[in-house]
């Protein structure tokens, strides 16, 4: 098990006789890690933004983030509740489903120690075609080969609910491949699969990448089984991709989604939790230019849009002082 938030003594720069010349702050540095997804993917980029920021003033606060890529949401809520992680992202509705104990969280229960940090960039669910696969609408992946998402991803826990609300199967697919998502678009390329659905962030080189090297087409996700889980799912939300933004796709792609969330556990000490919120939001010009997905940003949204666990106590005394939140 990895140490997290450990406590590092003074002990080695003692040792090498610099202990009078160090800052008061590195006698006790933090070392913090925020669980994030795919390489390629939005949230890797957003937590190096957010690790980034923090770094920025360890010399005061005595914190040290770092990234660390990881299988997505419900690895990251897992491994927060194991200890291994401090902070992570996760989608909203897996926030949801591990506050209320559903879902892919049905078995474990609900998870109480589970607190919101914020929230971040919308994701949309955006499926990718092989461009020779004859795709126009979702439907016409049936018996085609789809790469539904790595097991403990959020992209995954969202493909099997909306494959319920549609009455199919994984089986209703020639092939249901696991591939993670950093997999998915090279399998693509390669003509190993026909299809792809994954929660993403735009602009993304994830989604780039398949564009651009093979002319994959974006595939609109619409139809009476998502209008149903948009009305009865409070984390769902429709959205549009604009059009023009990848190659080969001149079209607006109509489609739902999720927002990222920042979560930790009750657990991790608010001072930590407020000095990465605080870094966040006393920098947060220069956060929105560090990937294009987080230009759009509003602070006012980004403490209540998509939480539904409770705020963490460190981010509350944040909001508070800046009279965000009662």
């Amino acid at each position: 098990m990895r140490l997290t938030l450990a406590t590092v003594t003074a002990a080695a720069a003692l040792a090498a006789g610099t202990f009078a010349a160090a800052p008061a702050a590195f006698a006790q540095q933090k070392f913090i890690t925020v669980g994030t997804g795919g390489v390629t993917g939005v949230y890797y980029a957003a937590g190096g933004a957010i690790c980034r920021l923090v770094n920025k003033d360890r010399a005061k606060h005595g914190i040290r983030c770092s990234v660390e890529s990881t299988g997505g949401s419900v690895f990251n809520v897992n491994t927060i509740k194991a200890g291994e992680l401090d902070l992570g992202f996760a989608q909203s509705d897996v926030q949801f489903n591990a506050t209320k104990g559903m879902a892919q969280f049905k078995d474990a229960g609900a998870y109480g120690d589970l607190r919101a940090v914020f929230s971040v960039h919308p994701e949309p669910f955006t499926v990718v075609a092989r461009k020779e696969a004859n795709v126009k609408g979702f439907a016409d992946f049936k018996g085609k080969r789809f790469n539904v998402g790595n097991p403990g991803s959020g992209t995954r826990a969202s493909m099997d609910e909306l494959l319920g609300a549609m009455g199919w199967k994984p089986s209703d697919f020639s092939l249901a491949s696991e591939l993670k998502a950093d997999e998915h678009g090279p399998a693509l390329c390669d003509g190993k699969i026909d299809g792809f659905f994954y929660a993403v962030g735009h602009p993304s080189a994830n989604i780039q990448d398949p564009t651009t090297s093979c002319g994959a087409k974006l595939v609109s996700l619409t139809g009476a089984a998502v209008d149903k889980l948009v009305a009865d799912k409070p984390y769902y939300a429709k959205t549009t991709i604009p059009a023009g933004l990848y190659p080969n796709n001149p079209q607006a792609t109509e489609t739902y989604g999720v927002l990222a969330t920042v979560v930790a556990s009750s657990k991790a000490p608010a001072d930590t939790v407020y000095q990465v919120v605080k870094a966040v939001f006393d920098n947060f010009e220069e956060f929105k230019k560090l990937h294009p997905a987080l230009a759009h940003l509003k602070p006012e949204n980004m403490v209540k849009d998509g939480l539904s666990a409770p705020l963490h106590e460190g981010a509350a005394r944040f909001y508070k002082e800046k009279g965000w939140i009662k």
